[in-house]
C-alpha cells in the first residue's frame, strides 16, 4: 500500500506552497531591508500593494555623446495583481502610469534608485503627481518599486545596423503605494 507516500508527498507539495505563497495584504510591510535612498519618509502608510508582471520595451538608439549606440528604457507594460493574484490595475509609460480597475491613475517623478542584484532592474522610490479619477490612486504619494527580478537592457547588440530595433524584455516588481499617514 502506497499510501504513507502519497500523505507525504501532498504534506510536502503544500508545505512547499506555503512557503512561497505571496505576503498576505494584511501583513505588515518593512522597509528595513531597503536601501536609505528608495525608503518612504516618515509621515505615510501602505495604502496598497500590487505585485507588476510584464514586459519593458527597450529601443537601440546612438548615444547622447555619439560614441556609439545603446538600448535605451522605453516603457513597461505590466499588470498590477494584488497579493492574492487578482488583477488590481496596469502599469504602462510613457510617461509612467499607474492605473486602477476603478479608473482613478496617477503618474510620478523618479526620487531615487538603488541596485537590486545583477539581472534586475533597480529599486525605485517615485513622488505621486496628483491622481486622475476617484478611487484607490487618489491620495497616493510615494510608489515604491521592489523585489524586482530581471527587466534589464538586452544583452543582444546594439549599433548602426540595428538602429531602431525594439526588444521587449520580462519583468516583475512589487510596487507599494504610500499616502499622507
Amino acid at each position: 500500500m502506497q499510501r504513507p507516500a502519497i500523505t507525504a508527498t501532498i504534506l510536502c507539495s503544500s508545505l512547499l506552497l506555503a512557503a512561497c505563497a505571496p505576503m498576505p495584504m494584511n501583513t505588515p510591510y518593512s522597509q528595513d531591508a531597503l536601501a536609505d535612498a528608495v525608503k518612504v519618509p516618515a509621515g505615510h502608510k501602505v495604502t496598497m500593494q500590487t505585485v507588476g508582471v510584464g514586459k519593458i520595451v527597450y529601443e537601440c538608439k546612438a548615444k547622447k555623446d555619439m560614441s556609439g549606440h545603446e538600448w535605451v528604457f522605453g516603457g513597461p507594460d505590466a499588470v498590477l495583481n494584488d497579493r492574492g493574484g487578482m488583477q488590481v490595475g496596469t502599469y504602462v509609460g510613457p510617461p509612467a502610469t499607474w492605473a486602477s480597475r476603478d479608473g482613478s491613475a496617477v503618474t510620478a517623478t523618479q526620487v531615487a534608485v538603488a541596485p537590486a542584484g545583477a539581472g534586475n532592474i533597480p529599486s525605485q522610490l517615485v513622488k505621486a503627481n496628483p491622481a486622475t479619477g476617484s478611487g484607490a490612486m487618489q491620495g497616493v504619494t510615494y510608489i515604491q518599486r521592489v523585489a524586482t527580478r530581471g527587466g534589464v537592457a538586452p544583452s543582444a547588440t546594439c549599433s548602426a545596423e540595428n538602429l531602431g530595433a525594439k526588444q521587449w524584455v520580462s519583468y516583475q516588481a512589487d510596487y507599494i503605494f504610500w499616502k499622507a499617514a
